[in-house]
């Protein structure tokens, strides 16, 4: 919820309400108002507060994070929520994920792990696209 993805963001970067009340031309209790769900900013206030924060509009207006009481990641970063591995090992990416990362049925991906870092997925036309850019900047070097 925006409020409180608000007051997170605010004290994460050790900010008053004072101090982003000024950097946001506004007066510290307009601020607390939005703070407290009396009232919202509007949608240009909302893109200078993410600006500020360096968040997405969609993370700090949504609920993603603020739900597990997570503060909000950085511009970029996702939490996209919980998947459940079936019986036969397979998982089924959230619809919101699939929608950012530009993923098709058929699309083929490659998992790749690291004991100490954990999983990661790759479209396989994108590591096919960075082992080819990897190839000409070496070609180059050469």
């Amino acid at each position: 919820m925006f409020k409180d993805n608000l007051i997170s963001l605010r004290k994460m970067h050790h900010m008053s309400q004072e101090a982003l009340s000024e950097k946001l031309g506004i007066a510290r209790q307009t601020l607390s108002k939005w703070e407290t769900g009396e009232s919202v900013p509007d949608i240009e206030k909302c893109m200078e507060i993410a600006k500020i924060f360096d968040v997405t509009l969609d993370d700090l207006t949504g609920e993603s994070c603020s739900k597990f009481g997570m503060k909000s990641p950085p511009k970029g970063k996702h939490l996209f929520g919980m998947m459940k591995v079936g019986e036969k090992g397979q998982i089924v990416l959230p619809a919101r994920a699939r929608r950012v990362f530009n993923i098709h049925p058929g699309d083929h991906l490659i998992l790749l792990g690291d004991e100490n870092s954990g999983l990661a997925l790759i479209k396989e036309s994108d590591l096919l696209n960075l082992a080819r850019l990897a190839r000409e900047q070496s070609d180059e070097i050469l």
